[in-house]
């Protein structure tokens, strides 16, 4: 079968799941640079959390860049390298954030000054994979099965998250700083290799080699077309908005639930993976019903998304009412519905991502992608530093733990309903990605 032909029918169910285990690869290596090295520097160290915030920060303000990568996979004709260099790099930049970790026992100064460099490394070697393996990804895969491919490599990614934080939490005890360098070394070796079996020849199956549409314009010429493009500068302003709103409530949610209703930190831990199980719900849920598995869909792409961010808004507005409700509606529920309309709206927007990074000129996916993904990046750095900071701000000026929470829920439920405005003004450009076959659709009543 040709290339073409290949190409022609899309990506196969098991090309998909291969291409999702390259994002589990790059979740596990993640995972332990934002996660576990931020609780040794806090817990184990007795440093203060702005470090590993402003450390976090600068990884998240490195992925900026990901629309000049996404134009350097455009223009290179092969998305492969790209996602295999990044991860790469990531790998390094993991292995020496721990081992800067591990220094800061001995010399603080040095230990920061490496960790930085480890870092940096580690939100280009994301950028770098991330951007072109959702952009390879667009770019293979039939439009009927964007919207539950894209929450597949979402599941997959929290996969490696949960799985790798689980066993290197057994090899990190007891802990001591060669081990932690030892396990970060050993995670991304495993991970790159998974990723290098993972991607093995899909792309040169599925799409001939490619010389960039036009020559190589230079990258902020490709970036003004782009930008140009109504439907994409639209939806780069949902998805910072939207971000910003999801981001904001996530470093308050724990400590709400420990200082409003008095529960532990197993407790509140506890909540958190209700809110993450409830999160893959609603992903699932939009990924069956709205990509019509079950017979006609249930809404498209942007119904899911005003639907979504209406839902989370109401749901933090329940929060923000807990004064007036607590001991009579179940708290675990709340943040399960909480999930549950976050996971909704994030499937429908990584889809309709999907889907809009292929329309308009080929071989731009990686830019439109790069520009979306730098897009939420931002939210996400800007965003958890100003969900903590509010709430300091409005406990100060309201003289309360419980109206400071009060007052960030309801902003951020603000937030969510713009979000619902911004998406309603997005073409509903996505409706090919829930197209049945054409046989399936003369088949359906």
């Amino acid at each position: 079968m040709t290339a073409h032909a290949n190409a022609s029918q899309g990506l196969s169910w098991t090309g998909i799941l291969r291409l999702a285990l390259v994002q589990t690869a790059l979740g596990a290596i993640l995972v332990l640079t934002t996660s576990t090295l931020n609780r040794i520097m806090v817990v184990e160290y007795a440093l203060p959390a702005t470090i590993p915030g402003l450390l976090v920060g600068l990884h998240h303000a490195v992925q900026s860049l990901r629309p000049r990568m996404g134009y350097g996979s455009d223009m290179g004709g092969r998305r492969t390298p790209w996602i295999l260099g990044g991860m790469a790099v990531l790998g390094v930049g993991g292995v020496l954030a721990a081992a800067a970790v591990a220094l800061m026992a001995e010399s603080l100064a040095g230990g920061l000054a490496l960790a930085a460099l480890g870092f940096f490394l580690v939100g280009l070697g994301v950028g770098a994979a991330g951007t072109s393996l959702l952009a390879l990804l667009a770019s293979i895969v039939a439009p009927a099965r964007r919207a539950p491919a894209a929450t597949l490599v979402w599941v997959m990614m929290i996969a490696g998250f949960a799985v790798t934080a689980g066993v290197a939490g057994k090899l990190l005890d007891p802990f001591s700083g060669a081990r932690l360098v030892a396990v970060s070394a050993g995670v991304s070796v495993i991970a790159f290799t998974l990723a290098v079996l993972a991607l093995g020849r899909i792309e040169a199956r599925h799409i001939p080699f490619r010389e960039a549409e036009g020559g190589r314009p230079p990258f902020r010429q490709v970036l003004r077309e782009v930008w140009e493009d109504g439907t994409a500068r639209r939806f780069t302003l949902f998805v910072f908005v939207s971000m910003l709103a999801y981001s904001a409530a996530d470093l308050v949610l724990e400590p709400f639930a420990g200082e409003v209703f008095g529960l532990s930190i197993g407790q509140s831990t506890a909540l958190s993976g209700l809110q993450n199980g409830g999160t893959l719900v609603g992903m699932a849920v939009m990924a069956l019903f709205g990509a019509g598995l079950f017979g006609r869909r249930l809404a498209s792409l942007r119904g899911w998304m005003v639907g979504g961010c209406i839902a989370s808004a109401a749901v933090l507005l329940v929060l923000a009412s807990a004064s007036e409700w607590q001991g009579q509606v179940p708290l675990g529920a709340v943040y399960v519905a909480l999930g549950v309309a976050n996971g909704a709206f994030a499937a429908a927007a990584i889809a309709t991502m999907m889907s809009l990074a292929g329309q308009g000129q080929k071989g731009r996916e990686g830019t439109r992608m790069g520009l979306w993904g730098a897009a939420q990046a931002i939210a996400f750095g800007v965003g958890s530093l100003a969900g903590t900071v509010a709430c300091d701000l409005a406990r100060w000026a309201l003289g309360s733990a419980q109206h400071g929470y009060a007052a960030v829920f309801a902003g951020e439920a603000a937030l969510f309903l713009l979000s619902a405005v911004l998406a309603l003004r997005i073409a509903d450009s996505a409706r090919p990605a829930f197209r049945l076959p054409m046989m399936m659709r003369e088949q359906t009543p």
